[in-house]
């Protein structure tokens, strides 16, 4: 197959969702298309561009072809590392990418592909769904295929080609909602609006594909904390996603909205700040049978997980039982959160976890006048 102009050979995107951490990562487009929300430094500088269909299928074919050899090895009883470098001679550089994806997505059982890098279904809907079609049949034992969206996209495509990308086998969409409140959606440049939110989530809902939104405590700074809360709760209520996961802001230095704060044109939250606000959009979310999932480093309480109905008093306990404690063990745990000591709230009773954090707290120098400062520096580490 001939090379096009832009053609590098095999390409991986630089992020995935967490929970798509056993998934062959397939890149469809690069980059951003739109790459202004001032939240995310991660494509900045980066130009975007759709790669074409027969790039794509070449990496689908590629990761077979390393998939069978492997597994040819392993029934032989090898794979060892150096058998694994030997199949790579007289290869493209770029083949040791797509080496190590089929490695590891043998490893994790063949059974999700995730579509980079942030907004697949700009694309055209014929050329996404040729593609879905030759994934699943070179690989049919596949069970799910995702990707990143934007709503402002899925907005405008047709409930007509949504059903055919179901159809062809797209089985689930993230969308990073981040917040509904059109006044921090504004301010964040996000290029969407509630009511968009809204009419995309239910688009994707209709089609009969899973839907997880993403919720972004502290987006809307000091100015608009309950704002954030309660108008994102009344969109999801609107859309009753599969999945609303939590992604607590971080701001390195490198993105537009840390210079904000720097300016003085964003007041930052908090982690208790943080906890209330969560706290209060979870609170109002009614009539509705979403999974609600931590599952980010940056989040303070990863334990604040479940589904409703039946799971929200147990979802909300542990941020009321921090937002409970006293201001000196909220101090604790939040140096221990933060320093990755913890994992839990009930880790504050463990004896040994306990006087790590204490020794971190002292070492550091972390009182109450300086913790969110301390916070911030912390989760830029993370970042």
């Amino acid at each position: 197959m001939a090379k096009t102009e832009n053609d590098n050979g095999f390409e991986l995107g630089p992020i995935r969702p967490p929970s798509e951490a056993r998934s062959l990562l397939l890149r469809i487009t690069r980059n951003c298309p739109w790459n202004r929300c001032t939240f995310c430094g991660l494509y900045k500088h980066e130009k975007f561009s759709i790669r074409p269909v027969e790039e794509v299928k070449r990496d689908i074919d590629l990761v077979r072809r390393y998939v069978d050899a492997i597994e040819h090895l392993q029934q032989r009883g090898g794979a060892t590392r150096r058998q694994l470098m030997a199949l790579l001679e007289g290869r493209p550089a770029s083949d040791r990418l797509a080496l190590e994806s089929a490695l590891l997505w043998l490893q994790g059982g063949m059974e999700s592909i995730f579509l980079q890098d942030a907004n697949t279904l700009v694309i055209r809907p014929d050329d996404l769904v040729e593609i879905l079609a030759y994934a699943r049949k070179v690989f049919p034992s596949v069970r799910r295929i995702t990707s990143y969206a934007r709503s402002h996209t899925i907005a405008r495509i047709s409930d007509d080609d949504m059903a055919r990308l179901a159809a062809a086998g797209l089985n689930r969409i993230h969308i990073g909602m981040e917040s509904a409140c059109d006044a921090v959606l504004d301010f964040v440049k996000k290029g969407v609006d509630k009511a968009t939110h809204i009419a995309a989530g239910q688009k994707v809902r209709r089609a009969g594909i899973e839907l997880s939104e993403y919720f972004m405590p502290g987006l809307g700074g000091a100015a608009h904390s309950r704002e954030n809360a309660l108008e994102t709760a009344d969109a999801l209520n609107r859309i009753d996603p599969d999945f609303i996961r939590i992604r607590t802001l971080g701001m390195p230095e490198n993105i537009e909205l840390f210079k904000d704060y720097k300016a003085g044109r964003f007041a930052k939250l908090g982690d208790i700040a943080m906890a209330e606000e969560l706290l209060l959009m979870l609170e109002n979310l009614e009539g509705i049978t979403s999974t609600v999932k931590s599952d980010h480093i940056l989040n303070l309480l990863q334990e604040v997980e479940g589904t409703l109905p039946g799971d929200k008093e147990k979802m909300t306990a542990p941020l009321k039982t921090f937002l409970a404690l006293d201001a000196d063990e909220q101090l604790l745990f939040m140096v221990g959160r933060r320093c990755g000591i913890f994992s839990r709230l009930d880790d504050l009773r463990d004896s040994e976890l306990r006087r790590h954090a204490e020794s971190s707290r002292d070492s550091w120098r972390v009182t109450h006048d300086n913790i969110d400062a301390f916070t911030l520096e912390m989760m830029q580490r993370f970042i």
